[in-house]
């Protein structure tokens, strides 16, 4: 193992963790490294639970009146002010709903005026700009300010150490593409939380990637899924229920439970692709949807802003959808948000790779991690990590075979 002058471990270099007891290399982040993360928290949990069973048998309660509780302590509304995020949310839609008509100054007309425009949870309010649930709702600017400050102040929203991040991204849930190639250059899969986005010139397997997604996201989660809906936005005309039963048959899956769980909708022009989007909050919870998927992102768009004039509205238009996907992440971390784009050419390139992404960069911005996807030999596709936060840069090959994504 080389060292640099400076006696730190050099980039790629094998180096041990003491945390886990395993041999990592520097600047790759490994799933069972996650994996050991979440266990050694259950085996801890577990052994203080022990050792607490063990002190009570080994005394002798003689009355066990003589506990004292203090409702009035546990019932004092202080302890509304505080909210508790739990890393599997069990809330059901019924339950958010009840807390939204907590807030002061909501009554059954406000309660249903939120509803109706899909700002069902305290999530929901306290995520989303002021201007946007106005024009959504109806409501006006004082009510709406007072209702976001106290979803807030329930939510608890604030600054938080990053041992609590850490403890949070600890326990995401991710999606198995198929293949363990493309899934190790995301550290074990499609990430929940994110919006993570594939392009490609055509025939690269993006609508492939997404109609397999839709599949594994109804697989247990120990065989790579979320036991999950999955929700389709098709704005090409590409979404073939023929691939999804061929892929479900492979898996040896009901093909009929598989499309049930799937939800399509068709968009015909870019008002109704971010009409649909924004309906998508309304039944993420109902439906129990883990995944969403925009297949593709800029279609419509670059079909209907034409010429340089409309290029700065096309521009803001695309990045308020982006951020209504973004904020969906937000109000569900389960949830997994998945696009793909197109591509374009710089004629002004002479060498090198003139391939681009199309939508510049606000799409750039917007997408949490990005994949590039080309075409390799026969059936092979590569795919190469572009952008994550957290992520080195790498390449994957996979095949596109009848079956669906594989190695």
């Amino acid at each position: 193992m080389e060292v640099s002058n400076n006696g730190s471990i050099e980039m790629g270099e094998p180096y041990y963790c003491k945390e886990c007891g395993r041999t990592h290399q520097k600047g790759k982040i490994y799933q069972d490294h996650f994996k050991y993360a979440q266990n050694q928290e259950n085996i801890e949990e577990n052994n203080e639970i022990e050792d607490y069973n063990e002190d009570i048998e080994s005394e002798d309660i003689d009355d066990i009146d003589d506990i004292d509780y203090d409702q009035d302590e546990i019932l004092d509304d202080d302890i509304d002010e505080e909210y508790v995020e739990n890393e599997i949310d069990e809330r059901t839609l019924d339950d958010c709903i009840d807390e939204v008509k907590g807030l002061p100054g909501v009554g059954d007309a406000t309660l249903k005026k939120l509803i109706k425009a899909g700002f069902t949870s305290l999530e929901s309010i306290a995520y989303t700009p002021p201007s946007i649930i106005q024009e959504d709702s109806g409501l006006g600017e004082k009510t709406t300010a007072t209702l976001i400050k106290a979803s807030m102040k329930k939510l608890n929203i604030g600054f938080k150490s990053a041992q609590d991040l850490w403890e949070h991204r600890k326990n995401i849930t991710r999606i198995s593409t198929g293949s363990q190639e493309l899934d190790n250059i995301f550290a074990g899969g499609i990430e929940t939380g994110c919006v993570i986005e594939f392009f490609g010139e055509f025939r690269t397997g993006k609508t492939q990637i997404m109609h397999q997604l839709c599949v594994n996201v109804q697989l247990p989660l120990e065989k790579g899924g979320l036991e999950g809906r999955a929700l389709y936005i098709d704005t090409e005309g590409t979404f073939r229920p023929e691939r999804i039963i061929q892929m479900a048959e492979a898996l040896d899956l009901d093909y009929d439970t598989v499309l049930k769980n799937i939800i399509f909708g068709r968009a015909y022009n870019s008002d109704h692709q971010i009409l649909l989007a924004k309906e998508a909050a309304n039944i993420i919870k109902e439906k129990n949807i883990k995944l969403i998927v925009v297949d593709s992102l800029i279609g419509h768009f670059r079909s209907e802003y034409i010429g340089r004039g409309t290029l700065a509205t096309r521009q803001q238009t695309i990045n308020q959808h982006l951020h209504d996907l973004l904020r969906l992440c937000d109000i569900y971390p389960q949830l997994a948000v998945v696009v793909t784009n197109q591509v374009q050419a710089k004629p002004d390139v002479f060498y090198g790779n003139p391939i681009q992404a199309a939508g510049g960069n606000v799409i750039a911005h917007g997408s949490t991690i990005r994949v590039y996807l080309r075409k390799g030999k026969g059936e092979q596709r590569v795919a190469k990590m572009i952008d994550a936060p957290h992520l080195p840069e790498g390449e994957a090959v996979f095949s596109i075979t009848e079956n669906g994504i594989s190695d």
